[in-house]
């Protein structure tokens, strides 16, 4: 008898077992990697209220900008795997900064995972009013009398505004020159001044400037018109059918977060955008709100990345170009732009360095 209550004891009883812990049971944070008091700030902000009521516990946002986004998203990437760290992608962080980097320091689709969609907005193809176009073939064939002449800003290389430049200069056959400037608040300055013809901006901060007549508009970059600006044609039915670059946001989690988790968080990302209070709110700040699974994310970036391989592949080759002619060596060239290697194969590049 006293072993088999020896033998008792060393078992399990299931009445007595640890039940798992409830998650969750302290506050999320949700990185956002851009500075405080922007639109995607608050756009982070305006999300993070609907899901703290339906999770019981805060959500709280932390800013960590820099890097074209790589700061924040580096830091998500590199949070614990526990349903407390949420971040809000963008198809810089999601799509292109895999193209434009030779170390990222995080992979998109090693470190994270979906969670939902949130929101997209196109982009505005704008020109100072100096420039004798109204529409956007009369700025191609003032582009094309004048390769280089005309030039571009943007908040920075390889930023999706930069490149819906470098997708329009591709598609048209147009050569327009880049100036990268440090933020949206000075690029557009530079386009106000005249000291640069042309700029892609994002609707909500072009529209103001649009009104008043101080910039002129020639058409937006989505696939479809915006609702705020319906009077604009797409850039796509300017004559350049299949042209589309913006800029769009989603909710991800690092990977490795439980399935279980990452569905409960998808089921009141989603809820929380269809109530019709948010989607007032998103399109006070020119958003467009798109809802959905967790794999739609990951399928998006894919897309994006698809569509801007040849841009960057152009644009890195223009750039190995750029040094061989000003006496670099082929292993310096290559070794600087280490993600051309990834997209084309190292045979490829030399070809094409060695034949410039």
């Amino acid at each position: 008898r006293r072993a088999l209550l020896a033998l008792a004891a060393g078992l399990p009883c299931p009445a007595l077992a640890q039940p798992a812990r409830p998650w969750p049971e302290r506050p999320l944070r949700l990185i956002v990697p851009f500075p405080p008091g922007g639109a995607i700030d608050a756009m982070a902000r305006i999300l993070a209220g609907p899901m703290a009521e339906a999770l019981g516990q805060p959500v709280v946002v932390e800013n960590r900008p820099g890097g074209n986004t790589i700061v924040g998203a580096t830091a998500a990437a590199r949070a614990p795997a526990d349903g407390y760290t949420l971040f809000m992608g963008s198809s810089a962080s999601l799509a292109l900064n895999r193209l434009l980097y030779e170390k990222l320091p995080y992979d998109p689709r090693r470190d994270l995972v979906g969670v939902s969609m949130l929101a997209r907005t196109a982009l505005v193809m704008l020109v100072n009013p100096s420039v004798p176009a109204t529409t956007v073939a009369e700025f191609a064939t003032l582009a094309k009398a004048r390769p280089g002449a005309l030039s571009y800003a943007s908040v920075g290389n390889g930023n999706p505004l930069h490149l819906a430049g470098e997708l329009f200069d591709a598609m048209a056959g147009v050569q327009t020159t880049h100036v990268p400037f440090n933020g949206s608040a000075p690029a557009l300055t530079a386009l106000l001044g005249g000291h640069v013809q042309l700029m892609y901006d994002a609707i909500l901060t072009a529209t103001p400037h649009i009104r008043a007549g101080r910039l002129r508009a020639l058409a937006v970059t989505g696939a479809t018109r915006a609702p705020s600006l319906p009077e604009l044609p797409t850039i796509a039915e300017s004559g350049y059918p299949g042209y589309e670059a913006g800029i769009w946001f989603a909710l991800v989690a690092p990977r490795g977060t439980p399935e279980a988790i990452v569905q409960r968080l998808n089921a009141e990302t989603v809820k929380a955008l269809r109530q019709p209070e948010m989607k007032s709110r998103f399109e006070n700040q020119a958003l467009e709100l798109v809802p959905g699974a967790p794999e739609d994310v990951q399928r998006l970036a894919d897309q994006v990345s698809a569509v801007f391989v040849p841009v960057v592949v152009a644009l890195a080759l223009a750039t190995l170009a750029g040094w061989k002619s000003a006496g670099r060596g082929l292993e310096e060239q290559t070794r600087r732009h280490a993600s051309i290697l990834k997209l084309l194969g190292p045979e490829t590049v030399i070809v094409a360095v060695n034949s410039m």
